[in-house]
């Protein structure tokens, strides 16, 4: 059972390598980036499964069923992360070693990198029941750099994964109080993860692995929309999950002394692993002719999160630990003229990550979203969105054991003790929607 147990720790930080995702400070919880829609995010995504257009097809395929018109969107998001990831007593046990301090940079400074996130979406009218629709969006996408002599070394360094996903959707009005939807999900993930290896010792300078990956993955989305009376706009909807098989290389150099012998390059190795379900309830409610109530939940099924599974030549489950997870918003719209709109919102968005399964690649916390935003109707088919969120996240620990080398004489044990500090991010975003 002993022997169980170790090797169950060791072969954790054999996952934080070959994981194939991780997201630090991201705009939404864990590993998912919500800026799909620039209308969504001037108002903290608080009113979208309920709302109209092709801007909303993500949350919704309801959301062009009985369209005036056709629409077509397209936007850009800045995110602007700042925090610390910062040692408070990280201990690494090399074989016959006391416990010792993993040394290194004990502070690293805003290790997510900043990015840009593109999103667009297309409805086209086919009658007055009918429409098509596509959806182009980048839902796992974030990059992460660790200094090569940070504390988090041997569970991150550099982290890119990016993920498209394209929703090709039909949708159906029965009659112009009902709206359905449904959308099949195509996702193409292309990641690259690395991280320092230990040698056995603490003399020597670290190795360093290497994992890339790819793949395209299936799932599939349904929605509905009600709209009992011109006040009142309500929207339900249900995206899958997505199992991702990525198949790739693991890439290991500069191991010395009885570890040289696992340098080198193994091809066709395979990762898989489960995006969370999502489940949106949402309502708009037309208080007045100029002023919209907006309110949305999320609840997130980050337990297909559960392990990662690693197929030949490892052969291992990896448990993850997550949990589903809530999110709450709620906004405003208001139309100070018939051309200019500004909105707001607040958004709480609870972390699916637990005590003691918080590793440095993915220091995820919850967090409040705090968001302003305008649209503009340059002519009566086009309209500017601009909007602005303040994300202001928790302080949390890092604490998830990892080890190298699983049973054999060179097995060593990390024991991670860090903390995400002072976390925050700004996001701008600008877009345009047009009807046809």
């Amino acid at each position: 059972m002993m022997h169980k147990t170790i090797r169950s720790i060791a072969l954790a930080g054999t996952a934080s390598t070959i994981a194939l995702l991780g997201a630090g400070a991201a705009s939404a919880s864990a590993f998912y980036l919500q800026e799909q829609s620039v209308r969504a995010a001037g108002r903290a995504f608080s009113g979208e499964a309920a709302d109209q257009g092709a801007s909303s097809l993500w949350w919704n395929p309801a959301a062009i069923a009985g369209n005036e018109s056709s629409s077509i969107y397209g936007g850009i998001s800045a995110i602007l992360p700042k925090g610390k990831v910062a040692n408070v007593n990280t201990r690494i046990i090399r074989p016959g070693q006391a416990p010792a301090a993993v040394g290194g940079n004990q502070v690293s400074v805003n290790p997510l990198n900043k990015g840009f996130l593109p999103s667009g979406a297309i409805g086209y009218k086919l009658n007055d029941q009918w429409a098509i629709g596509l959806s182009i969006t980048a839902p796992y996408s974030f990059a992460t750099n660790y200094e090569n002599n940070s504390w988090a070394r041997y569970t991150a360094d550099k982290t890119k994964l990016t993920t498209f996903d394209l929703q090709p959707t039909i949708a159906f009005a029965p009659s112009p109080m009902i709206g359905i939807g449904i959308g099949l999900n195509a996702e193409y993930s292309k990641a690259s993860l690395s991280n320092s290896l230990p040698n056995l010792s603490p003399l020597l300078a670290d190795g360093h692995q290497t994992l890339r990956g790819k793949g395209w993955d299936f799932g599939w989305s349904v929605g509905a929309q009600l709209h009992p009376s011109p006040m009142i706009d309500l929207g339900l909807s249900y995206k899958s999950s997505v199992k991702h098989v990525l198949k790739g290389s693991i890439t290991t150099a500069g191991l010395l002394g009885p570890l040289a012998g696992q340098n080198g390059r193994i091809n066709g190795v395979k990762a898989s692993f489960r995006t969370p379900w999502q489940a949106v309830a949402s309502a708009r409610i037309h208080a007045t002719e100029a002023l919209t109530l907006n309110g949305q939940i999320v609840r997130a099924g980050w337990k297909k999160f559960d392990a990662i599974r690693l197929a030949a030549p490892l052969n291992v489950a990896l448990d993850q630990n997550y949990k589903n997870s809530w999110s709450y918003a709620v906004g405003v719209d208001y139309d100070v003229s018939p051309e200019w709109t500004m909105r707001g919102g607040i958004q709480i968005d609870k972390t699916p990550t637990q005590d003691g399964s918080r590793d440095a690649r993915v220091p995820d916390a919850s967090r409040v979203n705090f968001a302003l935003g305008t649209s503009y109707k340059i002519t009566e088919a086009i309209t500017v969105d601009a909007a602005a969120n303040y994300v202001d996240f928790k302080n949390e620990t890092i604490d998830r054991p990892g080890g190298f080398y699983p049973g054999t004489p060179a097995q060593t044990i990390i024991l991670p003790a860090g903390q995400l500090r002072d976390a925050r991010a700004i996001i701008l975003a600008l877009g345009a929607r047009m009807t046809f």
